[in-house]
């Protein structure tokens, strides 16, 4: 699978001055954490979730969560967990390209019980979303990981969602941020990503934002975010990728602000009307977010609907300016650090303190490739959502 894999190769060549490269579930974890971009929810009891998960992949979504946990009803476990069974069934008799595949447990004790139901199928596992992770509860989810993964043969990842009100809480944060660094370096081979619930962190002061606000306005949430990516998202080898927080909007609701697109990106051609039509499904203040979210340490975005996929993997781009900064910084001969004007001339690039953002700049490119010097976030996006 590729991101934009699903544009037209003629399209992606006028797009990409270096193209999207190639990966696999069988990847490497650094590639594949990376990779993830827009990971579309799905709750885990639609009988057609094989075709489901099959029209996604074709529409460029790389990975799915399905959903045994707070998007079903409690009664609904039993027959969600048993559908699970038959539509990994399905896929796996089909064959076929699919996203990377995840599943979002209650329990520990539901990992070993669903690799073992899989059976054979498990094959189109990836790993599994752990909730409300804290150092208490999180350790015997890992343990379960680890013995569903002997068990199976199959390597399976772990992404454990940091959302508990011991860790929104000013009060328990600092002890709760501690042990679950310290749980998630200790299984460290296992967690591909850490992600973010800020729909609970809301909760628990009865909050919701609205479309015209990010995660960012909300100071309470946005002090959360900070402290995890200060304890957990370093760049110094200690740190893990932490994906953007939910956005919950997809249909028209009434305005209080002004739109946050400018005119001027979608002035050509019949980009106004994508304009208009971001507007009106309130997608101008997820594209708000996303860049945001990469401002703040994020990359990725845990998706609801279909329709944010696109936006996100085409914010996710590196620009040709941003890929030339970074070569120009980690160029062998600039190893003893240095001061240079960009090849663009109009910043500075300071070798040894841009450094670690130039490899990060670097990796993101390798997965969702670099855009040609004329080629900006509208063109992306147009070309994403034509497919």
């Amino acid at each position: 699978m590729r991101h934009f894999g699903h544009v037209p190769p003629a399209a992606r060549k006028d797009l990409f001055h270096r193209e999207p490269a190639e990966f696999s579930a069988d990847s490497p974890a650094r590639v594949l954490s990376a990779a993830l971009g827009a990971t579309l929810y799905s709750p885990a009891t639609r009988p057609t979730l094989a075709d489901d998960v099959l029209k996604q992949a074709r529409r460029g979504v790389v990975s799915m969560v399905l959903c045994l946990e707070d998007s079903i009803d409690d009664a609904e476990v039993a027959g969600a967990e048993a559908n699970l069974v038959r539509q990994f069934a399905d896929l796996d008799a089909r064959g076929g390209q699919t996203p990377l595949l995840f599943i979002r447990v209650r329990e520990p004790a539901q990992i070993p019980d669903l690799v073992q139901r899989l059976g054979s199928s498990v094959r189109m596992l990836s790993g599994f979303v752990l909730p409300k992770f804290t150092e208490e509860r999180g350790v015997p989810f890992l343990e379960a990981l680890g013995a569903a993964e002997a068990a199976s043969g199959r390597r399976l990842f772990a992404m454990p969602v940091l959302e508990s009100p011991e860790l929104l809480h000013l009060e328990t944060r600092c002890d709760t941020l501690t042990g679950i660094a310290r749980t998630v370096d200790k299984y460290r081979e296992r967690v591909l990503a850490l992600r973010l619930g800020v729909t609970d962190f809301c909760s628990a002061y009865g909050l919701r934002r609205s479309p015209d606000m990010t995660a960012y306005d909300v100071q309470i949430v946005a002090g959360v975010i900070a402290d995890v990516v200060n304890v957990l998202g370093r760049a110094d080898g200690t740190g893990f990728t932490i994906t953007g927080p939910v956005w919950e909007y997809f249909r028209l609701q009434e305005r209080m602000f002004k739109p946050q697109l400018r005119r001027s990106p979608f002035l050509e051609g019949r980009a106004e009307e994508l304009r208009d039509a971001l507007i009106e499904h309130d997608i101008d203040g997820l594209l708000r977010e996303i860049e945001l979210d990469r401002a703040n340490g994020l990359l990725g975005k845990t998706c609801i609907h279909p329709s944010h996929v696109v936006p996100v993997h085409a914010l996710s781009v590196v620009s040709h300016e941003e890929y030339s900064d970074a070569q120009d910084i980690l160029r062998p001969e600039r190893g003893g650090g240095g001061v240079l004007r960009s090849a663009y001339t109009n910043k500075m690039n300071e070798v040894k303190p841009h450094r670690a953002w130039a490899e990060r700049t670097l990796l993101r490119a390798e997965v969702f490739g670099v855009a040609n010097e004329d080629t900006g976030f509208v063109e992306l996006l147009t070309a994403g959502l034509a497919g």
